[in-house]
């Protein structure tokens, strides 16, 4: 059997796939006193994510927002890795 995904590193392999602005608006929101913003702009990302097909939103913001709500809320961050792992997987797949 597979080894079970880890939080942390599949949150920081898909960093490298999101705009620069969102892997600094991560690198900050990544402070524990941070809270106050991490929880509203992952609610505000998920939400956002789910109108992506409209042009300045995009379906990148769904998993980055429960990637970014998991870091808060622990019983989410398993299942939320096997979906970070399944994304990082298929993109790898793709890029060669």
């Amino acid at each position: 059997m597979p080894d079970e995904p880890d939080f942390q590193r599949e949150l920081q392999r898909m960093q490298h796939t999101l705009p620069p602005w969102a892997r600094r608006m991560l690198r900050h929101a990544d402070k524990p006193r941070a809270v106050w913003i991490r929880v509203p702009a992952a609610i505000g990302l998920t939400v956002g994510g789910l109108f992506g097909f409209l042009p300045v939103l995009g379906f990148w913001m769904t998993p980055f927002g429960l990637a970014l709500l998991a870091v808060d809320v622990p019983f989410m961050r398993k299942r939320v890795a096997r979906v970070l792992a399944f994304i990082n997987r298929k993109r790898a797949d793709s890029a060669g």
